[in-house]
């Protein structure tokens, strides 16, 4: 049984209890992915993630959870929402149905991919009991992820060369087969060189590695690894989605100064070159992950306007019971003459 329930309420099986927080939690990512959806193609990164920021923010007030944001949108004095150590949700008289909920968010994921309308663009959030996420500074993170067959088989030490060997054994297929997403930033260029000195093939991203790193784990999406260096935050939310999919990332912190080793080491992170594996940034014994397209991706389709409704498509993991459901929901229009389509 997870330690969030409360014995006096607690429902009768881990399956009850995952698919109840799941549906709690899913209404907040789709009101952070229509909200954002609506400013899609505008132009504007800032309104658009500031949509998403504020449409998570009030429909956290609606689920009777006790949480605290632990990965958000910064510090409190540079955030006036969803700010790291943020309490959210709504408390009955009768206590929150689930109490001691660590929660990670990213209510925009890719603000730029949605203020150009380009694909991949998510609204995302994990939640655990406490201590349960890596309580990870902002800063850059070095990763490397890939899925569950070759899970194992990479070291973030290793050549690239090497690894996308091991890889490629992994998958009974050759060096030449396979599709290693990066970021498109001047820092990885000796990467991708290395990467297509070896043989493989690359698919270059303007943003939006951590929809690159589930992709990895989900068979049938035509990407095999995910390597370079992206936010912390991100890689944590990419952890425990790997948990739900049995995907595998390495990340190690990249220190840019000493003041932002200070600030590592009072988050309590004493080792500053660690490698962490995905158990390690996502601990938690009962994760739940949630994510809501806001425009198309390899994952998810991304919110639909119509007459009849708003049309959104979403996933849903769980660690315990193992559980992944994609979820397809219709907001009707309160009209008489509102039609249902199936998609």
């Amino acid at each position: 049984m997870v330690s969030f329930i409360e014995n006096e309420i607690r429902p009768q099986s881990p399956a009850d209890i995952e698919q109840q927080l799941s549906l709690e939690l899913i209404r907040v990512v789709e009101d952070a992915a229509v909200a954002a959806a609506r400013t899609m193609g505008k132009g504007d990164a800032t309104a658009a993630d500031q949509a998403a920021v504020v449409a998570m923010r009030a429909a956290f007030e609606n689920i009777p959870i006790e949480g605290r944001i632990v990965i958000g949108e910064g510090e409190r004095d540079e955030a006036p929402m969803l700010y790291i150590g943020e309490p959210v949700g709504a408390t009955p008289r009768d206590g929150a149905r689930y109490p001691g909920l660590d929660i990670a968010v990213d209510p925009l994921e890719g603000t730029n991919l949605c203020a150009t309308g380009a694909p991949n663009s998510i609204a995302v959030l994990a939640a655990s009991e406490r201590d349960g996420l890596l309580h990870a500074p902002d800063c850059y993170m070095e990763k490397i992820v890939v899925g569950p067959a070759a899970k194992g088989s990479v070291d973030l030490e290793a050549p690239v060369k090497h690894n996308l060997k091991a890889i490629a054994r992994r998958l009974q297929r050759g060096v030449d087969d396979l599709v290693v997403v990066v970021l498109d930033r001047p820092r990885h260029q000796k990467l991708i060189a290395d990467i297509r000195e070896a043989g493989a093939r690359i698919r270059l991203i303007s943003d939006g590695d951590l929809s690159a790193g589930i992709a990895a784990a989900v068979a049938g999406t035509g990407v095999h690894a995910v390597m370079g260096s992206g936010g912390a935050p991100e890689g944590v939310l990419t952890a425990a989605a790997l948990r739900c999919l049995n995907g595998e990332i390495l990340g190690r912190l990249v220190v840019r100064d000493e003041a932002q080793k200070e600030r590592m080491q009072s988050m309590g992170i004493h080792d500053v070159n660690r490698t962490y594996t995905t158990r390690e940034l996502a601990p938690g014994r009962d994760l739940v992950f949630a994510a809501c397209g806001v425009t198309d991706g390899n994952l998810l389709q991304g919110v639909r306007f119509t007459g009849d409704g708003v049309h959104t498509q979403s996933i849903v993991m769980t660690s315990s019971p193992a559980r992944v459901r994609f979820i397809d929901t219709t907001r009707l229009e309160n009209k008489p003459d509102v039609k249902v389509r199936f998609r």
